[in-house]
């Protein structure tokens, strides 16, 4: 039986920068906030620290969903993926059933 073999390429250079930077915001947030749990950091300067973090993350996060929302490359993107992963969970369940 072989296998197919299926390959994120990014169809939109706009989506592909906003996701990075969101994904690069959200590492930076958790950083952060595992810092200050591991050194039990206090006080207004830490909270306002990770509240900007948090926020810029949920900004990046934002314009990456608007985008995908907005942009036709991306929804026919989704669209196709969408339609490969039911074709993909029909093909489990034929082979579950026959197993």
């Amino acid at each position: 039986m072989s296998k197919q073999l299926y390959v994120k390429a990014p169809f939109c250079s706009e989506h592909q920068r906003l996701l990075e930077e969101s994904q690069s915001a959200l590492e930076i947030w958790d950083e952060h906030r595992a810092e200050v749990c591991r050194t039990r950091l206090n006080g207004k300067e830490a909270g306002d620290e990770l509240l900007r973090l948090q926020v810029r993350y949920a900004r990046a996060y934002t314009l990456l969903q608007r985008h995908e929302h907005s942009c036709l490359i991306c929804q026919l993107v989704a669209r196709i993926e969408g339609s490969d992963s039911e074709n993909n969970s029909d093909v489990l369940s034929d082979s579950t059933l026959c197993a």
